[in-house]
């Protein structure tokens, strides 16, 4: 067995101490046991091998990417295993954890500066087009997250892992959006086995454009990227919740605490959607979200520092 065969088959466990009476049962799948701590090794994985199929990637090649972090540690954990150079376009705007976990699996970092550490629309342009610039030199294959449809197959085996796992009995998926990749691949399948399930979208309520909103900077790192993400396909989602960075931080120390669940900042966002519609549903309904890091990616953050 290699690292990339660890990828998958994670945990699904049942909340209970954050969950208020009279809510459907909330499950969350624990993500950050994939081996980089996040969801992302699913895309990474999958992007790399459809790459290396058709030849856009070939030996000796490297691979670039923009990411706020978790997506650039999964593409240098697959770049690593397999013997690529890459090099990820990122910014002050996401934690030093992230940084430094990508620098180590052996990533070459470009810096784009960020608006006061906050993610906005004008910083992932700026890091696309730093990517686009260095994915023309010779034998590079730029992943480009945003608009690749590889992606949405990594996360289809997440849906058939849900639907095994909860034996069908499941009523509606919550997921936070950044590329949409994630989303899209469980919704799919889920609804392939139920049409009747419920998918739910979660955004930053300081940029709730998937709403119809006006974007605006935001600290829930990895999703929000200021504008509709060309993966989005709203005929997907049932729903759209809306989240302050703030209620999705003091959730994240609520799991940590009263769970035992240490996660991230947008896995507290996603709970708190979860709770949203659960209690919509009722008692005896069954909402599935994700744990889509580790809170190990934030200790230095004012998610847990300090608090």
């Amino acid at each position: 067995m290699n690292i990339l065969e660890a990828v998958g088959n994670t945990s699904l466990v049942r909340l209970r101490k954050v969950v208020p009476p009279g809510c459907a049962a909330i499950l969350a799948k624990l993500e950050w046991e994939n081996p980089t701590g996040s969801m992302k090794d699913r895309m990474a994985r999958a992007v790399i091998a459809r790459a290396e199929e058709d030849g856009r990637l070939k030996a000796g090649g490297t691979v670039v990417e923009y990411t706020g972090g978790s997506t650039g540690a999964s593409l240098a954990l697959v770049c690593a295993a397999k013997g690529y150079r890459i090099r990820i376009v990122t910014s002050d705007a996401f934690s030093r954890e992230k940084l430094d976990q990508m620098a180590a699996l052996g990533a070459e970092l470009t810096l784009v500066p960020s608006e006061g550490g906050r993610t906005t629309r004008k910083l992932i342009l700026d890091m696309i087009e730093t990517a686009r610039g260095l994915s023309r030199e010779p034998n590079t294959y730029w992943t480009d997250q945003l608009n690749n449809h590889d992606s949405i197959a990594g996360y289809e085996v997440l849906g058939e892992e849900i639907w095994a796992q909860t034996g069908g009995v499941v009523d509606a998926f919550v997921q936070c959006v950044g590329t949409a990749a994630s989303l899209r691949g469980v919704a799919a399948t889920l609804k392939r086995h139920k049409p009747g399930m419920r998918i739910v979208a979660v955004e930053p309520a300081e940029s709730p454009v998937l709403g119809g909103g006006e974007p605006g900077p935001h600290k829930i790192e990895g999703v929000g990227i200021g504008y509709t993400p060309p993966l989005w396909q709203p005929s997907l989602a049932d729903g759209i919740e809306a989240i302050p960075t703030d209620e999705a931080k003091a959730m994240a120390r609520r799991l940590a605490r009263e769970e035992a669940l240490f996660a991230g900042t947008s896995s507290g966002a996603n709970v708190i959607a979860a709770i949203r519609v659960g209690q919509r549903l009722g008692p005896g309904a069954t909402v599935v979200t994700l744990m889509v890091d580790s809170g190990l990616k934030y200790v230095n953050t004012d998610v847990y520092r300090g608090s």
